[in-house]
């Protein structure tokens, strides 16, 4: 496979595109300028809420494809593109469970609003970085007026190692994915990254051999092998890396930009 026939780039944010502060590099959007001169779509997908994620893309957001709440939703400027919705009636079902795990805190992802029932005084602080849009209320079971694309779970320690356990037997029913330190998340089993990638990949007529995947966590498994081009970052989960076909440098080395600069210097070189 070239390089070259790459019609499509995919980025996970968190410990991918964006660097350990949240952020976004100047040179990635000389770079994503490239990539449209090149004729080549731009997706960004993540677990973070859509509204959050749009924040960190502002200058580009009207001209990419987002995949927001790991697949539960996929936008395209104001074009609703997919949603995949958790029913109301499971939530409330497994919320008394999600509650007697120590040292977590549960928000439920709307898809206007995400929504917390905590009363500790940091959490809304610390959220705020991957929801821009949520309320605080007294119990998530009264909430109705929205649609809701999954719960997130975090943990203040390791979420793989505590929360994970907990909820294990609930697969068969849900979609649990580890997708960070700390998150974990719970949705409809068709509400993966990788779903929400094929439908693009349909509605574009692009291949897998034709994409270009980067992700760092448990949550990227599907969409990395959804690409012939599947990079792992140096700071990956191990399992992302024994997915991936490639590894890049970390997301605080430049790692995805490293790549698209190659991958720009092959369409070039055409």
């Amino acid at each position: 496979m070239e390089l070259s026939q790459v019609k499509l780039v995919v980025t996970d944010m968190d410990g991918t595109l964006l660097n350990s502060k949240g952020e976004v590099s100047a040179n990635f959007y000389d770079l994503f300028r490239e990539l449209q001169a090149n004729n080549i779509q731009f997706i960004a997908a993540s677990g973070r809420q859509y509204f959050s994620i749009v924040e960190k893309l502002e200058a580009i957001k009207n001209e990419i494809t987002i995949i927001a709440e790991n697949g539960g939703l996929t936008k395209r400027g104001d074009k609703e593109l997919a949603k995949t919705i958790l029913s109301k009636e499971k939530i409330d079902a497994i919320l008394p469970l999600l509650r007697t795990i120590d040292k977590t805190f549960i928000v439920l992802c709307g898809k206007n609003k995400a929504y917390i029932e905590t009363e500790d005084i940091h959490f809304p602080k610390l959220l705020s970085e991957y929801y821009t849009e949520f309320n605080t209320v007294a119990d998530l079971t009264e909430v109705t007026d929205d649609e809701f694309l999954k719960l997130a779970i975090y943990h203040t320690e390791d979420s793989e190692a505590f929360i994970y356990p907990k909820v294990k037997h609930l697969e068969d029913e849900f979609k649990i994915k580890v997708s960070g330190q700390n998150w974990l998340d719970i949705s409809h089993h068709d509400a993966n990254k990788g779903f929400a990638l094929k439908q693009v990949q349909d509605e574009f007529g692009i291949t897998e051999d034709e994409t270009m995947v980067f992700g760092d966590y448990n949550n990227d498994l599907e969409m990395l092998g959804r690409a012939y081009f599947s990079y792992a970052m140096e700071n990956a989960h191990p399992n992302v890396k024994a997915t991936a076909r490639f590894e890049t440098k970390s997301n605080d080395a430049l790692g995805v930009e490293t790549v698209l600069q190659e991958l720009i210097d092959a369409k070039k070189q055409r």
